[in-house]
């Protein structure tokens, strides 16, 4: 591999966002049956024009059981190759798992992401010769804080509350304790479904995902007050599990240094009601993705190093 040449592309491929360094996505595929009028988030997969974006897709047992986020990540790969203002590159590919399911799945996802020779990306009517040098998986989580763990010197709590997943992985000097680590698949999808339960249990009808998502940043909403009631308790209950959930490990709330990573930190500010200096939030969502780019860029230089 020609490490000086290769261009290092983190994708975090969550259920509800793709994220890179440079873009963020719905996790949305839809079959054009016609020919796209126009060209936005229109990627092309063996032929066939695909729509990225809008609707998510419905969760599955894993990822790579269809070509879903194959197209996925044509549509990241693309663009980011247009962020950077490339048209051909040799690129490494840096993704993620849970940290829990890792050993078991990061094989499987490599192969997945993988492919052979110069393949060409159409993405929004502009081609990009992509060939692919290396696929490389990090443990999500650890790769959100990767590039401040040498700040950690004493024992950190890292909570990375994903829209599947929420991991919670204790670092002790500067290490992560994998044995500690677990993954629990109660994130923000499944507070956003318990939301829209009790608010068709309240007033008979739902609301979308996306306008949940704006009261969980805290943005403005033009919903009624009786919905915005019921997201925020919602929202607020949830942040109260994670915190039990927290406490149940083991983990003392008030002396234990937590750090609160991926879409749900902002959730665990606005709606957490437990503010403390000990608590610390990244509330960039692409911070994974860039993580996986920074540790992609310690390995290739620990490759030149031994040259």
């Amino acid at each position: 591999m020609n490490n000086q040449n290769v261009e290092i592309i983190g994708i975090d491929h969550g259920w509800s966002k793709i994220k890179t360094a440079n873009s963020i996505f719905t996790t949305g595929v839809k079959r054009m049956t016609t020919r796209p009028a126009l060209p936005n988030n229109i990627v092309y997969l063996g032929g066939q024009a695909y729509e990225v974006g809008g609707e998510r897709l419905e969760v599955k047992e894993d990822k790579v059981s269809d070509s879903n986020f194959k197209i996925l990540t044509d549509a990241a790969i693309g663009r980011e190759m247009k962020a950077r203002g490339l048209k051909n590159a040799n690129i490494l590919l840096a993704a993620g798992l849970p940290f829990t399911r890792f050993g078991a799945e990061k094989k499987g996802f490599i192969n997945y992401l993988s492919w052979k020779g110069i393949r060409e990306i159409v993405y929004e009517r502009k081609c990009y010769k992509v060939s692919l040098e290396r696929v490389s998986v990090f443990p999500q989580c650890y790769a959100a804080v990767a590039d401040r763990l040498s700040t950690y010197k004493k024992k950190v709590i890292v909570v990375d509350i994903g829209s599947w997943t929420i991991d919670i992985m204790p670092i002790f000097e500067q290490k992560p304790i994998e044995g500690k680590s677990i993954t629990i698949p109660r994130g923000l999808i499944t507070c956003m479904r318990s939301i829209n339960e009790e608010c068709v249990r309240l007033m008979g009808s739902e609301v979308s995902e996306m306008e949940i998502e704006e009261v969980m940043r805290g943005k403005a909403s033009d919903l009624p007050v009786k919905y915005l009631n019921i997201i925020k308790e919602g929202l607020k209950d949830f942040t109260q599990k994670v915190y039990y959930t927290i406490k149940e490990c083991g983990y003392n709330l008030e002396t234990t240094r937590i750090v609160f990573v991926g879409g749900g930190a902002v959730v665990m500010r606005l709606y957490g009601n437990f503010l403390s200096k000990n608590i610390e939030y990244i509330e960039d969502i692409q911070a994974n993705a860039k993580g996986y780019e920074y540790l992609s860029k310690i390995f290739l230089q620990s490759q030149c190093s031994r040259k």
